[in-house]
């Protein structure tokens, strides 16, 4: 799919509502050590989001988990609902959180440097580390 697509989703307790525009059907995982504590594991999420609109927002907490990026969760239940940058040029939604069957595609993993031994996905993915992820957000790429 190559159009824009509109997703929704809600929190576990129903308190907060999203709906999301996407640009492709595109999920990447990040194995940084801030996501994986984040999770309990590596953040699989939609990277092409080009906006976020909540319903609830007085449910919603944010916190500045670095100098540069924010976490967003529901504050009675916890769920996930994004992590974006403070310049709010790129969100990442979990895909767990608006996905009702799509065919997506898991084509790329960041912080792979961080990644842990222990786990290891078999699909032929664009694999970036930290430093190239930086670099990356500085040249403005996708």
């Amino acid at each position: 799919m190559h159009d824009a697509m509109t997703l929704t989703g809600r929190c576990l307790c129903g308190a907060v509502a999203l709906e999301v525009q996407a640009s492709r059907q595109n999920i990447g995982a990040c194995h940084c050590q801030m996501c994986r504590t984040w999770g309990g594991g590596p953040l699989l999420a939609l990277e092409s989001v080009s906006s976020v609109r909540l319903e609830g927002e007085d449910s919603v907490s944010v916190f500045a988990s670095s100098d540069w990026a924010e976490r967003a969760f529901c504050r009675h239940c916890g769920t996930h609902l994004f992590y974006r940058l403070k310049t709010g040029e790129h969100y990442a939604v979990p895909a767990g959180l608006v996905d009702v069957g799509q065919a997506w595609t898991f084509d790329s993993q960041i912080f792979i440097d961080e990644k842990p031994p222990w786990y290891a996905f078999a699909n032929d993915t664009r694999n970036l580390t930290g430093r190239e992820v930086f670099e990356a957000f500085q040249r403005g790429d996708d």
